[in-house]
């Protein structure tokens, strides 16, 4: 990270490439162009257009400012329009060398990123200004796309401050070069991974996550919906598994389960179950299904009432029919007497349709097992594990594919650790050492959590907006971006996005993004797996990336002994062991 963070040796690895005259690397020049709509670079007549590709990252040397760009359009022009309508002969091998690359000839549109003042203080700054006419563009090399992106590990960014790099990828052509993030910015705000069905949003969403865990600069609360992030996980495309979290880390990573008998089936081996009390329902949790289950906005008003009136175990009452039957109201005028729905509606002031209508929409809750009468309030167990820095992984079984279940325990646990968070936060008084956590809470299927009509209500809205006042942020994981909240998704500050194909979904990802025109058609070329375009907090500059495997180097990288090393490693530490009893026996 010291060449990083040296500006001397950063700009010695460009000269040297310019003394030995490297030409390769040559683009061409800059022929036009403005600050918003980007440059126009005409290539050089022995550059093949055919062997550049949107995504790529150029230099741009003009009067001792260097500019980092990326190509985003790819053009054919020429010099006469009549060359459009009526071809020139280009049989003659000698009228061919002639209009290509004069008559004819390629241009690259390139949007400046970065710019670094040689004359100032060195450091990638925002790009305020364009180079000068003619100024010479080329391919940037391995070492410089290195240099701006820092290197693996512990150092400091731009600014001075503590950084931890994680390699994510590569640059498209680039094989040797380690893309990474800055993960201490990563959780600095909420982030989310975008990209439609099968395009690897998991995967890509794992191995942050195991970056997160192996450099401890957060917590994390995984709402595992499918399964996929605890003990093992579906290889995509094949029926193959790859390792999860807990093999990985398996002395940090904790499960548990809202469905034991399905993770023991899948040989997770679960180390508590999570169960919800009826008394802990509060009216707030049921909101969250507002919109699935279709409730008016009366319905959901007699949810507060029932709670006021009837007391802590008002939804268990409510879904007990032996209750309601036997509930009774009294009209003191008539002294008339009624039983039922109709008594209970009376009472609480409520249209007895009203409470028919949700007692049918109660009916599925009675096929959640987790849902206990007296259960063990499993909140502060959750707590206790993140403060103790382990990283909590919630399985969700055969609930993950009813988003009703997901909904209801994503929405009850997040709103009780949460408040927790906050008055652990207050009672700190500003003690670093005494606040909690940074903690990073893992939502899929967030713009259901997060869609306009109740974002700005929910507890996922409200963590999105606080940008970690209170050390929690949101990492979401999502194939439709286009229904998040636009204000929440302007709150996101880092994004990595797969292929999407839908237009309002490429939309939303580049909503407040100064350079989002241009990178739309850098988005819209990606391939269908394994490739992402990062941008926002934790990148110095937008970047297109081919996904670093998540294979058996990773698990090594991440600290994990496979079974086929141990062996030997033992063998060894036994024949040093013996070695020195030998060497004191002597």
């Amino acid at each position: 990270m010291d060449d990083y963070t040296n500006p001397d040796t950063f700009f010695a690895s460009l000269r040297e490439a310019d003394d030995a005259d490297d030409t390769s690397r040559n683009l061409g020049q800059v022929v036009a162009g403005s600050l918003s709509s980007g440059l126009e670079v005409r290539l050089d007549r022995d550059r093949a257009l055919e062997d550049l590709a949107v995504g790529r990252y150029v230099v741009i040397d003009s009067r001792n400012r260097l500019f980092f760009g990326m190509i985003t359009d790819i053009t054919l022009d020429n010099t006469n329009p009549a060359f459009a309508k009526t071809p020139p002969d280009l049989s003659d091998p000698l009228l061919r060398e002639v209009y290509l690359g004069t008559s004819t000839f390629g241009l690259v549109h390139v949007t400046p990123m970065l710019l670094i003042n040689m004359d100032g203080e060195k450091k990638p700054q925002p790009v305020k200004t364009v180079p000068s006419h003619y100024a010479p563009v080329a391919a940037a090399s391995p070492e410089e796309v290195g240099l701006v992106f820092g290197e693996e590990g512990k150092g400091r960014d731009a600014d001075g401050k503590t950084a931890t790099y994680f390699h994510v990828g590569e640059p498209l052509d680039m094989e040797d070069v380690k893309i990474t993030l800055n993960l201490n910015r990563l959780v600095e705000r909420s982030s989310a991974v975008f990209g439609k069905s099968g395009t690897g949003k998991t995967f890509l969403s794992r191995l942050l996550l195991a970056g997160v865990i192996r450099q401890e600069v957060a917590v994390n609360l995984i709402f595992d919906m499918h399964n996929e992030y605890g003990w093992e996980g579906s290889s995509e495309g094949t029926t193959s598994k790859v390792k999860g979290l807990k093999q990985l880390f398996p002395g940090r990573v904790v499960i548990a389960t809202l469905d034991q008998e399905s993770s023991n089936r899948r040989g997770s081996n679960p180390d508590f179950t999570v169960t919800l009390g009826y008394e802990h329902i509060e009216p707030e949790d049921i909101e969250m299904l507002a919109g699935v289950w279709n409730l008016s906005e009366a319905q959901v008003g007699a949810l507060a009432v029932m709670r006021r009136r009837l007391g802590p175990g008002w939804l268990k009452d409510f879904m007990d029919d032996d209750w309601v039957d036997a509930y009774q109201s009294k009209d003191e005028e008539s002294e008339k007497t009624t039983t039922g729905i109709k008594a209970l509606a009376a009472d609480l002031g409520q249209s007895a349709q009203t409470l028919i209508a949700l007692r049918r929409r109660f009916e599925k809750l009675r096929r959640y097992a987790f849902l206990q009468e007296g259960a063990e309030d499993q909140v502060h167990r959750i707590v206790d594990h993140l403060q103790a820095g382990k990283h909590v992984v919630l399985e969700f079984g055969r609930y993950g594919s009813d988003l009703d279940a997901y909904l209801l325990v994503t929405n009850f646990l997040t709103r009780r650790i949460h408040q927790s968070y906050v008055k652990r936060k207050e009672e700190a008084l500003g003690e670093k050492q005494k606040e909690p956590r940074p903690l990073v809470i893992t939502i899929e299927e967030a713009h259901k959590f997060l869609e306009p009509a109740i974002a700005a209500q929910t507890i996922f809205g409200t963590i999105a907006r606080e940008l970690r006042k209170y050390n929690v942020t949101l990492f979401i994981v999502d194939q439709r971006p286009s229904g998040i909240d636009s204000e929440i998704m302007s709150q996101i500050g880092t994004r990595a996005t797969l292929l999407l194909d839908n237009e309002e979904d490429i939309r939303a990802i580049f909503m407040g993004v100064s350079s989002g025109a241009e990178l739309r058609q850098v988005l819209a070329r990606l391939e269908s797996k394994e490739q992402a375009l990062i941008l926002g907090h934790a990148v110095p500059m937008p970047v297109v990336i081919k996904t670093r495997p998540y294979d058996t180097d990773f698990y090594k990288a991440m600290g994990m002994v496979d079974e086929a090393d141990l062996r030997p490693a033992l063998q060894r530490n036994t024949n040093e062991m013996r070695g020195r009893q030998r060497n004191r026996l002597e």
